[in-house]
């Protein structure tokens, strides 16, 4: 069977399917033996190259004892795995598509990222995502903590022995937007710095003396692989959107490319950030010494 280009969704069958061998304890060679396939048989379902059929899905979930909603999830997929895209509601839980952002993220051998409203998630430090989550209103309180801990364990991506490209545009607002406090703020500016010196990383500011610019829509992040097509990931309030479409793609790449030449380089943005960290730090001993 003639292998063909994996889908957001066949991405997400493969991985569920190989967590699946995993926890019950078998590596390719012993789920293939025990099915009667071949190993490149099995290595092509759980890369998302070759499109199983529910059968064999469910065949796979047989051998590997998975039962009840993991089961039924990982078989739907089956039905949609050849459609490209994928929008996903999640409501006021804990987002259901983080498993599939994450995957993503872990995989990614680049990641361009634009923020207008607030700090990257990736950049985040653990008080001010605390300070943006408990003032979500559709996060419930009981859930904040859990969302926070998530954000943070996302950060790993950066201490892989082969940390990805990343390239970080955020908007001037989001620096001067005051979240949690001059404190935070301050902390989460200097962390942006200590960032923004790593070889993998480029952080740069698109300043607001710019007015309109290329990214008006609003946030987004495009991550690229060595193996998969390139993947556009877009969040709202109620649902996310992952595009792989061509001309969703080259649409983002513009959008990036215009901000690169519109934003502040490297060295001139650190410069605007360090400058707004002093001055909130200037804020934080004037209220220490008043109190």
């Amino acid at each position: 069977m003639r292998d063909r280009e994996p889908t957001i969704r066949s991405r997400e069958l493969g991985e569920g399917l190989r967590r699946a061998m995993r926890k019950a304890g078998l590596n390719g060679t012993q789920a293939a033996q025990q099915l009667g396939w071949s190993t490149s048989r099995v290595s092509r379902l759980l890369s998302g190259k070759r499109g199983g059929s529910e059968v064999d899905a469910a065949s796979f979930l047989a051998v590997c004892r998975v039962t009840g909603r993991e089961r039924d999830r990982l078989l739907a997929l089956c039905h949609e795995q050849n459609t490209p895209g994928w929008l996903q509601q999640h409501g006021s839980s804990l987002p259901k598509q983080l498993r599939t952002l994450i995957d993503h993220e872990n995989k990614a051998t680049a990641i361009s990222d634009f923020e207008l409203a607030g700090i990257p998630g990736l950049l985040q430090t653990g008080d001010y995502a605390r300070a943006v989550l408990s003032r979500v209103v559709n996060v419930p309180a009981d859930e904040v903590e859990d969302r926070v801990a998530a954000r943070l364990a996302r950060q790993s991506l950066f201490s892989r022995e082969r940390p990805a490209r990343f390239a970080f545009f955020v908007h001037e607002f989001a620096l001067r937007l005051p979240v949690g406090g001059p404190a935070v703020m301050s902390d989460q500016l200097h962390h942006l710095l200590r960032m923004s010196v790593r070889p993998s990383l480029t952080l740069r500011v698109l300043p607001a003396a710019l007015g309109a610019h290329p990214a008006m829509t609003g946030a987004f992040r495009l991550m690229e692989f060595a193996q998969y097509k390139p993947v556009v990931y877009v969040e709202s309030e109620t649902s996310c959107l992952f595009l792989e479409q061509p001309q969703e793609i080259a649409a983002y790449r513009n959008i990036l490319a215009a901000l690169a030449d519109s934003a502040l380089n490297a060295e001139q943005s650190r410069e605007l950030i360090a400058t707004l960290a002093t001055e909130l730090y200037a804020d934080r001993g004037d209220n220490d010494g008043h109190a």
